[in-house]
């Protein structure tokens, strides 16, 4: 008896991370892989996160590991539940499920008690200088900085005046914590950074319990500790803070310090205390695009976009509205890999994706955006009858679909011509195309209006040319797509562009701006109609109009008496046409 064939198994993937997690599982460093996804909640993610998504989340799953989502909110002042609600949405509709949603918030007592610690091993001092003051005596890349006056207080001193700024006795701005490291480092992140500030705000979490809050980086590497992050997976401007997180964990020491978890197992939590490493690797950048959340933040408040889910924004609530799909982002990519070397994308390989993921998924529909009638005088008008079209030419297993047809259609009113320019392949005066799966019509008159518009084309349907008939043999230069005005359903088209015309909006060096780039054609909202089939879809069905482009129904707007297509990409790429 012959053996089945086997399937071959995938490929491996690899890049250096994975290279990395590798080596340490099989030097049995690590039980199991465990990482995190640590956004601040302090705007929306956009593109650029989809690459640190994809690799904390996919490499936790490829390797039968497990990923947080972790919020690291210490600085409530820019900080806000609605953008923490949309973070967890992004990460859900993106396909990722975390294991446990976490705070930074949630650990404020034991990074409290780590900077006792700190403290009480003489490696952290309370400082009275000011922040002009700490920048004046930070030094710079050729000189080292001087230390602090207060710099040798003593550790009893240090731990009074701390618990004092705890209790909230003295005003923002007054004091600091910060770790005793080396004024002379060639790394300025090591001249004696701040641990904590003195921050008289509310936190979204945890109220008004804290008036001082701890410093990103340092709360950032603690947390990891407490969560027993394997592998801290960063983007690159991280690489010159990795000493600073490596001498935070390597100097709270939770693993010898199980007593500082105390307020984290006396709630029942687990001691899972660890020695993280971080890695990092280069961001997501794309051309056209600006993922500053400074300037996303200010294109939304000064009303140059529609909110923070416009779909010309480059925001993960904005390409979901757009149209595009968590399967075209993950194998945009995946595809692109992990690497080292900063690099910046063409815009145009991110919409070649979603055309290639669209052209598989998304089911085809009519749909004419600038309509001009077109009245099938050998018909009457009481004409009704049903056809049959395919839902995706490429799969038979989307089944077909019922399209009505009448003696009175809508066509494109670029589809005809009145005086056709050299090679012109679709309808004129007296010439003959195919009306696609309904036979071959001829225009035999031109109705105008007063102004002297076309307004109405007539002619006649050749009734032995539908598809498969021995009429429709016959050569004809061009097919075009219609729907049927008896049954079409009037409908709002978003038609989007790209939000600027510049590859390099942050391009300063002509004294110009981003938002002196902004793209005038970034949005046209224009009015046609659809086969009702599409119009009864749910928001955010996909489809492609034949010889249109992708869209989408709006999350938002769409409804089947109001429908609501926002254009998510064209058929082909327009932007090399208009470089070229």
């Amino acid at each position: 008896m012959s053996e089945l064939p086997t399937t071959p198994a995938p490929a491996e993937r690899t890049d250096f991370i994975r290279n990395i997690v590798r080596d340490d599982l099989a030097a049995g460093r690590h039980a199991a892989v465990k990482t995190r996804f640590p956004p601040e909640p302090n705007g929306y993610l956009h593109l650029g996160h989809v690459r640190a998504i994809h690799a904390n989340f996919g490499i936790a799953g490829e390797f039968h590991g497990s990923c947080n989502l972790r919020f690291d909110d210490t600085n409530p002042a820019k900080e806000d539940p609605e953008y923490v609600q949309a973070i967890q949405d992004d990460v859900t509709w993106l396909g990722y499920q975390w294991r446990d949603l976490r705070h930074a918030s949630d650990y404020f007592d034991v990074l409290y008690l780590g900077a006792e610690q700190l403290i009480r091993d003489g490696k952290a001092f309370v400082c009275d200088l000011s922040a002009e003051e700490v920048r004046a005596t930070r030094g710079n890349l050729t000189e080292p900085g001087t230390n602090s006056p207060y710099r040798d207080r003593s550790v009893e001193e240090n731990l009074d005046l701390f618990k004092r700024m705890r209790a909230g006795e003295f005003a923002d701005g007054t004091r600091t914590l910060r770790a005793k490291i080396d004024m002379a480092s060639p790394n300025m992140n090591l001249r004696d950074p701040a641990l904590y500030r003195i921050k008289h705000v509310e936190h979204q979490n945890t109220g008004d319990a804290w008036p001082i809050y701890p410093m990103y980086d340092y709360a950032h590497a603690i947390s990891d500790a407490i969560e027993g992050i394997t592998h801290s997976l960063c983007s690159l401007e991280f690489e010159d803070h990795r000493p600073l997180y490596d001498w935070a964990v390597d100097n709270v020491a939770l693993t010898r310090h199980p007593d500082l978890l105390k307020p984290l197992t006396d709630k029942g939590l687990p001691n899972e205390a660890d020695k993280p490493r971080q890695i990092e690797f280069s961001r997501l950048n794309l051309d056209y695009t600006v993922m500053s959340k400074r300037k996303l933040m200010a294109l939304v408040q000064e009303g140059l976009v529609s909110g923070w889910d416009d779909p010309r924004m480059p925001t993960l609530q904005g390409i979901r509205r757009r149209g595009y799909t968590p399967e075209a982002l993950k194998l945009f990519v995946g595809r692109l890999g992990l690497s080292k070397q900063n690099s910046t994308i063409d815009y145009t390989v991110l919409e070649n994706t979603l055309r290639e993921d669209l052209d598989a998924r998304a089911q085809r529909r009519m749909a004419v955006l600038d309509p001009l009638k077109l009245v099938i005088n050998n018909l009457p008008a009481d004409h009704r009858e049903t056809l049959r079209f395919h839902n995706h030419p490429k799969d038979e297993g989307a089944g077909e679909r019922d399209v009505t047809f009448s003696n009175a259609l809508w066509i494109e009113r670029e589809d005809f011509a009145e005086v056709p320019p050299k090679g012109w392949k679709r309808l004129v005066p007296g010439g003959e195309v195919r009306l696609r799966g309904a036979g071959i019509f001829r225009c035999d008159d031109i109705v105008k209006n007063d102004a002297g518009e076309i307004v109405e084309l007539q002619g006649w349907l050749d009734p032995e040319s539908r598809p498969g008939m021995e009429g429709a043999n016959r050569k004809v230069k061009g097919t075009i797509h219609w729907v049927d005005a008896a049954t079409a359903v009037p409908t709002e088209f978003r038609l989007y562009d790209r939000l600027f015309t510049a590859a390099d909006p942050d391009d300063d060096s002509d004294g110009k701006g981003y938002r002196d780039h902004l793209n005038p054609e970034s949005q046209r909202n224009v009015r046609g109609y659809v086969e009702a089939d599409a119009a009864d879809a749910a928001p955010e069905t996909r489809f492609q109009f034949e010889r249109v482009g992708y869209f989408v129904a709006d999350r938002r707007d769409h409804s089947p008496a109001n429908p609501v297509f926002n254009r998510a990409v064209t058929l082909r790429d327009t932007w090399m046409q208009k470089e070229g």
